[in-house]
């Protein structure tokens, strides 16, 4: 009860207390407002502080540590996890740091990540999913840290080799080129990215400051650019070369580099079919309408257009000019001469005839296919291609794309084989041009095959393109100021491969030296060695030839030896014409023997006037149309008969069977 009436006192006591304060509160509102005053400015600064912890900077700090512990643990699992977890908590103690690589290196170092796919994925993706591009980037930024690249400075000396081009390719999906360069260190220059440029064919350097594409820095890069075929602006002739801006001018890292597979645009693939022998014959037109072919059962032929004969108008009617455009641009053929060859590979290709055309560049009324440098002085039957300014290398590739597109099985008949020029080592005489070292010459020659090769390849992607050389292969022994063939060889196929490997493939003339030698087995010992160092390929040591083509660096990428044909051969018969059928059945035996010949082409049908007066009556039959000994031999020396008509030569060479010449080799 005690307790009550206490607990009752207290109770009043604070009631009064409470309203004693009540009152006071209520009479002095000029504090009540004050205080009102400084509490809201006390929240006002409370609220400032809050906003300013959770401020951009930050959060993506805080965001970043969290994102960047995740994925490591997400990436090299819970075993790396506490290792991860040191060096995220060393970049949270330094913030500060962390933030500026974020904001001015993280994007840099991703590209140089080891995955482009996962390069790629992070551009694609930027800006639509916060969360994942900072994930992506922290991991590159780590990622390129490590393996960044040394840089170095690009100068004068270095430059021409810093980087690779790699290759430059049509791409089959895209239609696109695709051009892939590599380097080993990163160039440093005016800025951060490489330029792709286009040259022309004709162009020996950088033109001017009009790049096609750029792209950031890296050790491997792969431009993607449109091929406009068949358009005025088409780069299926082009060069592509990756340089630097470097003191404010653009400075060539790389050597240039062509396209190497025209053949992914073509339209045509035509079947090269089955031959059964290497037996060819180079044709004679007036015969084609007789059964002579047949009878010889030749699988092989040659014939050779000249481009004068088809160049140009014709006022005929029944043979109205052919024109063609190609690349904008409208070029003329004679009806007349193309009614002709359209006749000559019909006929040869209704017999299964595999069939040959061999381009050559004599005087026409179109000076623009003659090189510059083989416009005067001297006169010969045939000159340098002219692929050394605009008009030449547009003119020989509208019509080498115009003869691979008639002759592509389009109803004019097929050719499947191209011979770019005759005897390409003999400079003086077939392919005239004034003279230079071996290597500017070569140069002159391996732009316009290029533009022949990717011109007929992007046609017919089963075609074949062969350089002609002839029997003088350690040195010139006709040609005044010429080249050995061995040289010319040598120099093609390493021009070729330091700007873009293609399956170019060798027409030889293995002939006899001297050509009136009649004897394809006993040629003069001096000249005719058996080792690469010959003076001279016959077909008594052809094998040196082959042999050399197996050599890893005459090999196409693909490890193949290439492509090999005899494209003009033949054995004269002035001094009789049972040696003459002999030479043809030893030729025809080691061939045979020797897989790495395709074929041999004979020359010729029917005997040539002019030829004859030098002594040499190549011919199958005289220049009457009578037949010669060589017919039979000819006829059926690839045959289940065949001894029977090719035996006699056993005597005549002087041994007792023929696996004594062809084991040897």
């Amino acid at each position: 009860m005690e307790t009550t009436d206490r607990t009752d006192d207290v109770k009043n006591l604070r009631k009064e207390t409470g309203k004693k304060k009540r009152r006071k509160r209520t009479i002095d509102k000029a504090k009540v407002a004050e205080n009102k005053k400084k509490a809201k400015e006390k929240r006002a600064r409370q609220r400032e502080k809050r906003a300013q912890e959770k401020g951009p900077g930050n959060r993506k700090r805080r965001l970043l540590i969290a994102i960047l512990g995740l994925s490591a643990l997400a990436v090299t699992g819970i075993a790396a996890a506490y290792a991860m977890q040191q060096r995220l908590d060393r970049l949270a103690a330094e913030s500060a740091a962390v933030e500026a690589m974020v904001h001015t290196q993280a994007v840099e170092l991703a590209e140089y990540s080891k995955t482009q796919h996962r390069k790629d994925s992070v551009r694609q993706n930027a800006g639509k999913d916060t969360t994942r591009a900072l994930v992506d980037a922290a991991r590159y930024m780590i990622e390129g840290i490590k393996n960044r690249p040394r840089e170095v400075e690009v100068t004068a000396e270095n430059a021409a080799d810093f980087a690779t081009i790699e290759s430059c390719l049509i791409n089959t999906e895209t239609g696109k080129i695709d051009v892939t360069m590599k380097a080993e260190n990163l160039a440093v220059s005016d800025d951060g990215f490489y330029y792709l440029f286009e040259e022309k064919a004709y162009q020996t350097a950088l033109q001017g400051s009009e790049y096609i594409i750029e792209d950031q820095k890296d050790v491997d890069l792969t431009f993607s650019v449109n091929l406009n075929y068949n358009t005025t602006s088409s780069r299926l002739f082009s060069k592509f070369v990756v340089a630097v801006k470097k003191n404010g001018s653009f400075l060539a890292i790389t050597k240039p580099h062509y396209i190497t597979n025209p053949e992914a645009i073509a339209k045509y693939r035509l079947s090269f079919g089955s031959t059964k022998s290497k037996k060819g014959l180079l044709v004679d037109p007036e015969k084609l309408r007789s059964s002579e072919l047949d009878d010889l059962g030749v699988q092989h032929a040659a014939y050779n257009i000249p481009l004068s004969r088809i160049l140009g108008h014709t006022s005929n009617e029944h043979y109205p000019t052919v024109y063609y455009t190609y690349n904008g641009k409208n070029y003329a053929f004679n009806g007349q001469i193309i009614a002709e060859y359209d006749y000559i590979f019909s006929s040869l290709s209704n017999r299964g005839i595999t069939t040959t055309a061999i381009i050559l560049n004599d005087i026409s009324s179109h000076p623009e296919l003659i090189h510059p440098k083989a416009r005067s002085g001297g006169r010969a039957p045939y000159y340098a291609f002219n692929a050394a300014d605009e008009s030449g290398t547009e003119s020989i590739a509208a019509i080498a794309s115009f003869l691979a597109s008639r002759y592509s099985g389009t109803g004019h008949g097929s050719v499947v084989n191209w011979v770019i020029g005759n005897e390409i080592n003999a400079r003086s005489e077939w392919n005239h041009i004034e003279y230079m070292d071996t290597e500017s010459y070569v140069d002159e020659y391996a732009r316009a095959f290029r533009v022949f090769y990717n011109a007929i390849l992007s046609i017919n992607g089963n075609a074949r393109v062969y350089i002609s050389l002839d029997q003088q292969w350690g040195k010139s022994l006709y040609s005044k100021n010429g080249y050995g063939s061995k040289e010319i060889l040598d120099e093609f196929n390493r021009n070729l491969k330091a700007e873009g490997n293609i399956d170019w493939g060798l027409a030889q003339h293995p002939y006899n030296y001297p050509l009136t030698s009649a004897k394809a087995w006993s040629s003069n010992g001096s000249y005719v060695q058996e080792n690469e160092n010959t003076p001279v390929i016959t077909i008594k040591n052809i094998h040196v030839l082959t042999d050399y083509l197996q050599k890893p660096e005459m090999l196409t990428d693909d490890g193949e030896v290439r492509h090999l044909i005899l494209s003009e051969m033949g054995y004269t018969s002035s001094q009789g014409q049972e040696l003459q059928a002999a030479s043809f059945v030893y030729a025809y035996k080691m061939i045979e023997a020797n897989q790495y010949v395709d074929s041999m082409l004979f020359s010729r049908e029917t005997d040539a006037s002019s030829e004859v007066a030098q002594g040499l009556a190549l011919g199958i039959c005289t220049l009457g149309g009578g037949r010669k000994s060589i017919y039979d031999a000819f006829k059926y020396v690839d045959t289940p008969e065949s001894a029977k008509y090719t035996d006699f030569a056993l005597q005549v060479i002087g041994i007792s069977n023929w696996n004594e010449v062809i084991k040897r080799h």
